[in-house]
């Protein structure tokens, strides 16, 4: 399971915790839930599907596909960078970087952007995959990169976030934050406005950065560190916040789901929940998918839990997205589950990948986008 093959230890570089499964409190490895029998009330097809390269690798990187405008970008970890039309699936171009690619794809403002396992960043021209600047970063990255009209954001592993100009790739600024020695492996992806800049940090901090000059506006604090050990303490921001409405959103690992109005830098709510994944929105909920896999939604305006479906507990589930009506997520064996918005009830199942999804799926224009553990990029719509 890919719950504890998250947490790395962090000193002069990241080292992957040894052991892949996932251990109860008496070290009895604990099994993923079997699949429930429900009566689907809705079907899913596959409009398209294209490979992509090699695939993710045995690192548990979860690359995630990237839109830009006409067209949808991923890329494996062999360094191949590919981009198809979002409509039909057909391949537009393909990149061959030749090096080992951790960050899986960014895209935005006609750029789009990797970053490889020797801490090096790569940025080409969306439009036909032309290398436009790259710079070293002396880190690793492991979310993808995020763009204003003006910036390309990475967030790096050691606790730093670096931007970069967007036409010449010079610096224009780097944010330091100190990071506990023992975090999970991988790290948020910032929000970029055209001003500032907000990211999440293993701390349990999330900093809003004004983009002129790289500094510090407001932090807040989502999570605080409890505990006597390294590993109990550990509150780690490693989902992307998320903005609705002119609120952020955002979660941590073993802490918090807090609403945070970015304009006061003031915490509207908090509830306990303890969740490594990005966030998703829709029906006035905001949907978790919880560190031990269940899936809750919240009252965006009260925070009163509306439902938790934990039929789903320990199948290494990913991010929440919502399409429709419905919330989807993919687990460890490639099933995608799809749940009701306004209840949690299933509604209908699809084995996409036997492979197993890691990465976080991408919904545009009610159309499910899912890059799987061996490249498949599929596109999916329900009915």
């Amino acid at each position: 399971m890919k719950s504890l093959c998250r947490l790395a230890a962090v000193s002069i570089a990241s080292l992957l915790i040894a052991g892949c499964g996932f251990w109860g409190d008496d070290g009895e490895e604990v099994e993923p839930n079997p699949l429930v029998s429900f009566e689907a009330e809705k079907s899913v097809s596959v409009l398209w599907s294209a490979s992509v390269g090699s695939g993710l690798g045995d690192k548990y990187h979860q690359f995630r596909p990237a839109i830009d405008g006409a067209h949808i970008f991923a890329s494996d970890k062999d360094g191949s960078v590919y981009a198809f039309d979002v409509k039909t699936g057909k391949k537009v171009w393909e990149v061959e970087l030749e090096t080992t690619i951790v960050g899986g794809v960014g895209a935005g403002v006609g750029r789009v952007a990797v970053a490889n396992e020797e801490g090096e960043v790569v940025v080409l021209a969306a439009e036909d995959g032309a290398e436009l600047w790259r710079a070293n970063v002396n880190s690793e990255v492991t979310s993808a990169a995020q763009f204003n009209e003006e910036l390309a954001v990475f967030q790096l592993i050691n606790g730093k976030v670096i931007a970069f100009d967007i036409v010449t790739g010079e610096q224009r600024w780097l944010y330091d934050s100190q990071i506990p020695r023992l975090t999970l492996r991988g790290t948020s992806s910032p929000i970029v406005a055209s001003d500032v800049t907000f990211a999440g940090f293993a701390s349990g901090k999330l900093v809003a950065i004004d983009n002129a000059k790289g500094a510090a506006i407001w932090e807040s604090r989502v999570a605080l560190p409890q505990g006597r050990s390294e590993l109990e303490r550990m509150v780690d921001i490693d989902g992307r916040p998320l903005l609705v409405d002119r609120m952020i959103y955002v979660s941590s690992y073993q802490g918090r789901l807090v609403a945070i109005n970015p304009f006061r830098a003031q915490v509207v709510w908090a509830q306990d929940v303890s969740s490594y994944h990005s966030l998703a929105a829709g029906f006035g909920n905001i949907y978790v998918s919880e560190s031990n896999d269940a899936v809750q939604a919240f009252d965006r305006a009260s925070s009163a839990s509306v439902w938790r479906q934990s039929e789903l507990e320990n199948r290494g589930i990913t991010a929440p997205a919502t399409i429709g009506s419905d919330v989807v997520v993919a687990d460890y064996e490639g099933y995608l589950h799809f749940m009701s918005q306004t209840d949690g009830h299933f509604v209908a199942r699809h084995k996409v990948d036997s492979s197993g999804v890691y990465g976080d799926m991408l919904v545009k224009d009610d159309v499910l986008y899912v890059l799987t553990n061996s490249g498949r990029l599929a596109a999916l719509s329900i009915q």
